[in-house]
């Protein structure tokens, strides 16, 4: 199987670090060299390549800005390649480029393939590419929440599974007894707006409304308020038109019009144009006959009844009273009650609605049951393997006579699930805390790794998980940052010498101040700073030969011209070269 591999890192302006290369093995590199020299600044440019936080204090002092460049190779089809070709990056002959600046301000940008990409983009490559260990990760394993998820990554599919399913259910739960609580908590209210729905629809089908029923009326109101004035005019206007029978002798306009037509018909053969006046004039009569005719009807329609006013008025008022209440027109008044009538379904099917989240709540919860209990039976299975491997692998960490196992237990709570006749809390990830135990020697009892053991215990513990996961979940490259703090002698030169065998199925980084582990490094760096306090670019050098066993030397002895710590130094790269033979 091919794996990504980091080539190289070029840091600048970050920390100490002025200009540095950092060259590595698709191996095993050890990164070395004094106290503050900046070895951690490894760790951290690699964080800020993989979507860490930007931390302005990081920009070396009188720069502007940190830039962290890598340069991965990464397999055609890997998880990593796809991820980053889809967020637009281009891989230049197989490999993937990735830069990270951060300002004095504290502004971040990020680029992958030479596309700018969100930052969340690089972490999301993380997992995919690094698993980086250090102190504080080793703290953070000390947290029962993380114990549990290590368990469940090292058990697959086998947990993976059941927790799909169980996360499903559970989801679901919560949906349903938030509905549950909302209907009986707010029951008086619902049941104070289905009273004042009820109340407002029995007002609004006592009347019934019509569409437009409120423009009718108002229309109509005006006409019959004003009917005297408006039988008046059409009166007046129509004698002025054709004529008033009880003046014969009067003038009007149809017998005006009608004069001049026939004065001009008698002479229209004389002139056109003439001709044209008179037609215009004929069709002047003509209209003149047909608005009199309108108004004589008009003024026969008119309905001047004092009763049908009173009744258009009374119909407005009821009207009015609908629309102050339920909406600025009767159109929105009836939109309400369509509204309201659907609303108060709803509410008056509360009891079946309750009847029937209640039955699906008690389903939900015994399924829970059944899906925490599978869950819990994969889990113990996958604690008793994983922790035999643990064991195995601190026995190979010159912590022959250690013990690890996990205990999966449950908490009893009265409103939890019920498992097995016991009512115990449950939550998202199922029922079991998991906490990782460990008896360092026989007879002593096993207690959690946070109690029981010492720092050089816990980074070896530290050391032999990761070593399990990489049986059962590979990570390209493995970064650790001092794990073996607090580890010497014998338990040292175990650790380097297990770095070394994981190295050959994954790229393995550690930053280390222990001679024993650095020798059985493909690769050893040296970070050194110049004498004002800067590491430059060439202030990261590759070792070998001579170089090497000088710092060996030093990390022995703190006399890299030591001839006892030269002698000790060739021994351990002999032994270690010795232990990489078939």
């Amino acid at each position: 199987m091919v794996l990504s591999v980091l080539e190289e890192m070029r840091i600048r302006s970050l920390g100490v670090i002025d200009d540095a290369v950092v060259e590595l093995s698709p191996g095993f590199t050890a990164v070395t060299g004094e106290t503050g020299a900046g070895k951690t600044m490894v760790v951290t440019s690699l964080g800020l390549l993989l979507g860490g936080r930007a931390d302005p204090a990081l920009v070396r002092i009188g720069a502007k800005s940190a830039v962290v460049e890598g340069r991965i190779t990464v397999p055609a089809g890997a998880a990593a390649a796809v991820r980053a070709e889809e967020a637009g990056a281009e891989l230049d002959d197989g490999a993937l480029l990735v830069s990270r600046t951060v300002s004095a301000e504290g502004r971040s940008r990020a680029h992958l393939g030479g596309r700018s990409v969100p930052v969340g983009v690089l972490a999301e490559l993380a997992d995919e590419l690094v698993a980086v260990h250090g102190q504080t990760d080793q703290q953070g394993l000390l947290k029962p929440a993380r114990q549990r998820g290590a368990l469940d990554r090292y058990a697959g599919e086998a947990v993976a599974g059941p927790l799909d399913k169980y996360r499903a259910a559970y989801r679901r739960l919560r949906a349903v007894t938030t509905e549950l609580d909302e209907i009986t908590t707010r029951a008086r209210e619902r049941a104070q707006e289905a009273d004042m729905l009820r109340f407002g629809l029995e007002e609004i089908a006592a009347v019934e409304p019509r569409a437009g029923e409120d423009t009718e009326l108002a229309a109509e109101a005006e006409r019959l308020g004003h009917a005297e004035a408006l039988a008046s005019a059409a009166t007046v206007a129509h004698a002025a038109l054709a004529g008033n029978p009880e003046d014969p002798e009067g003038v009007d306009a149809t017998t005006l019009v009608a004069g001049a037509h026939r004065a001009l018909e008698a002479v229209r053969s004389h002139d056109a144009a003439l001709s044209g006046l008179a037609d215009r004039i004929g069709e002047i009569g003509i209209l003149l006959s047909d608005v009199a005719g309108e108004l004589a009807g008009y003024a026969d329609d008119l309905d001047a009844d004092p009763l049908r006013l009173a009744a258009v008025e009374e119909r407005r008022a009821a009207l009015t009273q609908l629309t102050r209440k339920y909406g600025e027109d009767i159109g929105a008044v009836l939109a309400w009650a369509e509204d309201g009538a659907t609303r108060l379904t709803e509410l008056e099917g509360d009891d079946d609605r309750l009847a029937e989240l209640t039955a699906e709540r008690d389903a939900l919860r015994a399924e829970l049951s059944g899906l925490a209990h599978a869950l819990t039976e994969a889990r113990v299975e996958a604690a008793t393997r994983f922790a035999a491997a643990v064991t195995e692998e601190l026995a190979s960490l010159a912590m022959p006579h250690a013990r690890v196992t996990i205990d999966v237990r449950q908490n009893d709570d009265p409103d939890g699930v019920e498992i097995d006749g016991r009512t115990v809390a449950y939550g998202s990830a199922g029922v079991d805390e998991v906490e990782l135990l460990l008896a360092p020697h026989p007879g002593a009892p096993p207690r959690p790794i946070a109690k029981g053991a010492s720092g050089g215990e816990l980074s070896r513990v530290m050391l032999a998980v990761e070593v399990v996961f990489a049986g059962t979940d590979p990570v390209p490259t493995y970064l650790f940052d001092e794990v073996d703090a607090g580890v010497g002698g014998k338990a040292a030169v175990e650790i380097g010498r297990r770095l070394a065998r994981l190295a050959k199925s994954a790229q393995v980084v550690v930053v280390t101040h222990l001679p024993q582990v650095a020798a059985f490094a493909d690769r050893q760096l040296l970070v050194e700073k110049t004498n004002d306090g800067s590491v430059t670019r060439s202030g990261v050098q590759v070792l070998e030969g001579e170089d090497r066993v000088r710092e060996l030397s030093r990390m022995l002895a703190g006399q890299e011209d030591s001839e006892t710590a030269r002698a000790h130094a060739e021994e351990l790269l002999a032994a270690a070269r010795g232990d990489d033979r078939p």
